[in-house]
């Protein structure tokens, strides 16, 4: 994957920082200020419908189900729909690493090798090189309508997202004034972010932080193990729960061979030839003894996402993990470029590039299947103290804190990715972009809406069918 920047390092800060200012003449700042579909905009039905044709079609219903739940809900399963929108726009030219999909659930607290508690992004399934905009947009509409969804007042959304992109700005401009090193070293641990929000956290916020602290240390892999496996008289298996976990062996039943079971474990063998020699060496201290598909998400519901029990010295020494199908990137079309021969090594290659520490275990593979067909996979524990935002409980001053590191969180992976000096020029000291930002957000949340409500009248008349679990 080649890097956004990397010809900018045979320029001066100043000639850097003059790419920054001379994008305002293309696209100003003040163009970012709002969204207005046009009436030649795409059927965005239509666009859900192509991604569902390459899905497990069973599984489909369930995807259209959970997106209908809710307009956040929607907004999490509608990662194509706009990213056709902002490719049909002007855009800075300003490239970086995207996340892809940098809704504000995105953004987790996460185990580090060295078990450190870190905050950052943990989704990567479309992670592309683009225009650094596209993420702070996607990040600036999600605040917009999860403070919708909580009844907030218009000031009061407008407060919360203004205060994310103005986090966005400010660490991006401090970033512009560090080093090389400096800037690739930076990490959001637990203890930096305390003393980030210490000024702006009360007793209550404090004591919220403090208790989603500890319990994203109880979220191991220990736990989803007690969680998703059992006894049985072959020795510790996963639990069956379809259509969201279906073991392997039941789905066999309904097979004519076991050709399923072979390209599974066709997938862990390629797969470990991915990792670096000393995580091969820890990896073939486990043996495979189960396997099962597994439902995950809103917007990944229908791809093939398998979680794979792995057992080391006995059966209470266990390790899982998770191998999901790598489509490509709903933002390849819109960039016209950076084309991958594996969307699995996509994935990964962009997670490296914008986290400050991954997985161990990450990797990628490559498979046919049973129907012939190749696909492309990326494999990662299924479960490492993950602490997962809830804003449907949070207060306008709290989703506004969260708001504020989800966004210097998002600057940082940018800035190593990116330019970090050509994106500060962009967008200067002031607040003007802070102000635009939020008037899109506004009317994405707007245009979301109403695609949800289109999503709603095609299953009633029986263009696409819902069903909830």
């Amino acid at each position: 994957m080649t890097v956004p920047n990397s010809s900018t390092v045979l320029l001066s800060p100043s000639e850097r920082a003059a790419i920054g200012r001379n994008a305002r003449a293309r696209v100003p700042r003040s163009s970012h200020g709002f969204f207005e579909a046009d009436s030649a905009r795409f059927d965005p039905i239509e666009v859900i419908e192509r991604q569902s044709a390459t899905r497990v079609p069973e599984l489909v219903p369930i995807r259209y189900g959970r997106m209908l739940e809710s307009p956040f809900r929607f907004y999490r399963g509608a990662a194509a729909i706009m990213a056709a929108d902002l490719g049909a726009a002007p855009n800075t030219g300003l490239r970086v690493q995207l996340c892809g999909d940098a809704h504000l659930l995105n953004f987790r607290l996460l185990a580090s090798p060295e078990r450190h508690l870190v905050f950052d992004i943990n989704d990567f399934d479309e992670t592309h090189p683009g225009p650094f905009e596209w993420d702070v947009k996607r990040l600036a509409a999600s605040f917009a309508i999860a403070a919708r969804a909580n009844g907030f007042s218009l000031k009061e959304q407008n407060t919360i997202v203004r205060t994310c992109v103005r986090s966005y700005r400010r660490r991006m401009r401090d970033f512009a004034g560090m080093r090389t090193l400096d800037i690739w070293y930076a990490q959001d641990d637990v203890d930096h972010l305390r003393a980030l929000l210490a000024s702006s956290m009360d007793k209550k916020a404090r004591r919220r932080t403090a208790r989603a602290t500890e319990q994203a240390r109880t979220r191991t892999h220990l736990q989803a193990f007690a969680k998703l496996t059992r006894n049985t008289p072959e020795g510790r298996r996963i639990a069956a729960d379809p259509p969201l976990i279906t073991p392997l062996r039941d789905l066999l039943a309904y097979a004519a061979d076991n050709q399923q079971e072979k390209e599974l474990q066709t997938v862990l063998e390629e797969y470990a030839r991915t990792l670096p020699s000393e995580r091969q060496h820890l990896l073939h201290h486990f043996h495979l003894v189960d396997m099962a598909r597994k439902v995950v998400g809103v917007g990944s519901v229908g791809t093939r996402c398998w979680i794979l029990l792995l057992l080391g010295r006995n059966d209470d020494d266990p390790l899982l993990l998770q191998a999901k199908e790598a489509q490509e990137s709903v933002l390849a079309a819109q960039t016209g470029a950076d084309r991958f021969d594996n969307q699995g090594r996509r994935v990964v290659d962009g997670q490296r590039l914008i986290q400050t520490t991954s997985d161990i275990f990450l990797g990628w593979t490559h498979v046919t299947g049973i129907d012939g067909v190749e696909r492309d996979f990326y494999v990662r524990q299924l479960r490492d103290w993950k602490g997962i935002a809830r804003p449907e409980i949070m207060d306008p001053a709290m989703l506004a804190l969260f708001a504020r590191v989800c966004g210097a969180s998002l600057a940082r992976a940018h800035a190593r990715s990116g330019d970090p000096i050509a994106i500060a020029a962009y967008l200067g000291s002031g607040n003007r972009f802070d102000q635009a930002l939020t008037g899109y957000a506004q009317s994405y949340a707007d245009q979301n809406e109403r695609d949800f409500e289109a999503l709603g009248a095609a299953v009633r008349s029986g263009r696409v069918q819902a069903e909830t679990l």
